[in-house]
This record gives C-alpha cells, sequence and structure tokens, in this order.
C-alpha cells in the first residue's frame, strides 16, 4: 500500500496490469451491472447543466429515463450515479456502428460542445475510490466484464496506475502523479 497525500492506493494498481479491449467487450462497462456509474455531488449538478447539449448524442431511451428520473439517480446506498435505462445501459450509453457502448457525455466534450469529458468515475475506471473525512481510498475493482482488459493489460504490460493516468491527473493533478510515479521508479530499482 502507497500513502500518498491524503490517498491511501492499493498495492494492485502497480501490480495488475489493465487496458480496455473495447472490440472484445463492447463497453460493457456501460451496460453491465445494478447501478449507474458513481457521481460526484458537483457532477449531479453539472450534469443538469450541460444536458441539452449531451441530449443529441443519447439514445432515445436514455432521453426517456433521463426526463422519468432526473439527470442523477441515488441508489440502493443512497449513493449518486448516472440512471439506467430499463435497469440495465446507463442512461449516457449510445452504441456506435460496431455495436460498442460509448459515453454521450464523452462524445459531446470531444465535439467541443462541453468541457467536461465525463464523471470521474468512468474515467478512472477499474480503479474506485471510496472518500472517508481525511483520506480517499483507491482500489482496483476486479469485474468479470473486464477480463479482456486485465489480459490485454498483461499482454501489453500496462499497469492500472498507468492506464488512467489521464484521469488520476484530471483527479489529483500532475505533481501528484509525478510523485507517485516517481516513488514507484524508486521502489522498483531498489526492491525489483
Amino acid at each position: 500500500m502507497i500513502i500518498l497525500g491524503n490517498c491511501i492506493l492499493s498495492d494492485e494498481l502497480y501490480e495488475e496490469t489493465f487496458v480496455c479491449d473495447l472490440p472484445a467487450c463492447k463497453g460493457g462497462c456501460c451496460v453491465e451491472g445494478d447501478a449507474g456509474a458513481p457521481l460526484l455531488e458537483e457532477e449531479c449538478q453539472l450534469l443538469e447543466e450541460i444536458a441539452g447539449r449531451v441530449a443529441p448524442f443519447m439514445l432515445p431511451q436514455g432521453r426517456d429515463a433521463i426526463e422519468k428520473q432526473g439527470h442523477w439517480v441515488r441508489d440502493n446506498d443512497n449513493e449518486t450515479t448516472t440512471p439506467l435505462v430499463d435497469g440495465k445501459q446507463c442512461a449516457y450509453a449510445y452504441f456506435d456502428g460496431e455495436g460498442i457502448a460509448r459515453c454521450a457525455i464523452e462524445c459531446a466534450f470531444e465535439a467541443g460542445l462541453i468541457d467536461f469529458q465525463k464523471p470521474i468515475s468512468c474515467h478512472l475506471y477499474p480503479v474506485r475510490i471510496k472518500q472517508y473525512p481525511t483520506y480517499d481510498a483507491l482500489n482496483y475493482h476486479r469485474w468479470p466484464v473486464c477480463n479482456c482488459a486485465r489480459a490485454k493489460g498483461k499482454k501489453l504490460k500496462v499497469r492500472v496506475y498507468r492506464f488512467v493516468e489521464d484521469a488520476l491527473v484530471r483527479k489529483y493533478g500532475r505533481d501528484w502523479y509525478s510523485e507517485l510515479q516517481t516513488y514507484l521508479d524508486y521502489a522498483r530499482k531498489r526492491y525489483g
């Protein structure tokens, strides 16, 4: 375990490998599960503000789900999440020509219509953050839908923390990530 700033990082973040393999999993993380993507409180408000610019990229079923449920919901644990379509895919998911689930929020971002890329929980996946009063615990989330991502990561030799570098920088800043990299480089040289 590494303690860095106000974060405690599970060893799995630098021991395990991971690279999304969308042609294999078809974006299953946007479809599988019993709840939507976890949202920070500030992201809930933001989703309401950008709704009109995201809606054109959404499926009609997703727009209907949001009209009925709202731009975000509370799950069984009273946590804020994206709403689901009929208890299945995220309301913000759409399917490209190859049947791969994609994010309408990210599509609007890539089109330059918004400056919010997507919920940080989605950007960080497979890293999950549990917030405590004085620190964040960063853990690696294992999900069978991502078995192909673990295999691809192993083949390409990409550690989890490297795969989510952009998301970690977005969440904690470049200096924080550089400090993590410096520590891991030192530990690898010293301990093998």
